[in-house]
């Protein structure tokens, strides 16, 4: 917990840079608490961008594309890890060359695809990856946590006849929580700072996500940071 603290620093530094006030300039050490403290910088958010929309947005893909990322990652996982040995190393070779597959290598692709399924400019195209598992780096963590799992206890639950289904619900899935944990975690973060989609395939302002808008904010604040640049320091041959 101590170690992990430390990841929050960067966080803890965002919050307090957010309360400075408007074109302050920036300390030169770090800084507990700005003087002065402004939070009014969060009720100006709402009123350059549709962030709460945008945010809703960002919430309904997630709440989507995570649960169905974990339970199609796990069928998937479960299917690599108790088939044959041959098929095994088949599945497997096969994830590990799609991950190699570069991601803007698909953009096209997946334009054309989601155009003819009609889902274009819609949270659709967010939430679609996710029935493919989102990656196939997820498949592979179920895979090797089903494969830790000893196969008598498969075998045992064949003895009753129940489905694959069944068993991947009954037994597979229960100890395999920590993955599922793990990949829950993973989608969580890949789907909610997923920047490149949304400014792909999303064309109308009401379906943008909290990423992309974001990215809008700051391009906004680089904006008026040159104009006020601009407009403080003198021009000509004197102002070096």
């Amino acid at each position: 917990m101590l170690v992990s603290a430390l990841f929050l620093v960067p966080f803890l530094f965002m919050v307090v840079g957010s309360a400075r006030m408007p074109g302050q300039a920036p300390p030169d050490g770090f800084e507990w608490l700005p003087q002065p403290l402004v939070w009014s910088n969060y009720e100006s958010v709402f009123s350059f961008v549709p962030l709460a929309r945008h945010l809703v947005n960002s919430i309904v893909v997630v709440l989507v594309a995570v649960p169905v990322t974990v339970v199609i990652a796990s069928w998937a996982g479960f299917t690599v890890a108790t088939t044959s040995p041959r098929r095994r190393r088949i599945l497997i070779g096969l994830s590990v060359a799609a991950l190699m597959v570069p991601l803007s290598a698909l953009w096209v692709g997946r334009a054309a695809l989601y155009r003819s399924l009609g889902i274009i400019d819609s949270l659709g195209t967010l939430i679609a990856p996710a029935f493919m598992a989102t990656t196939p780096f997820y498949v592979l963590i179920f895979a090797l946590a089903y494969g830790r799992v000893p196969k008598t206890i498969y075998e045992a639950a064949r003895l009753d006849g129940p489905s694959p289904f069944a068993i991947w619900r009954d037994v597979a899935f229960p100890l395999a929580k920590p993955a599922a944990f793990a990949v829950g975690m993973l989608a969580f973060v890949w789907h909610w700072g997923n920047f490149i989609d949304p400014l792909l395939y999303i064309s109308s302002p009401d379906n943008s996500t909290a990423a992309l808008t974001l990215r809008t904010l700051q391009t906004l604040a680089s904006t008026t940071t040159r104009r006020s640049s601009r407009g403080s320091f003198p021009r000509g041959p004197t102002s070096g």
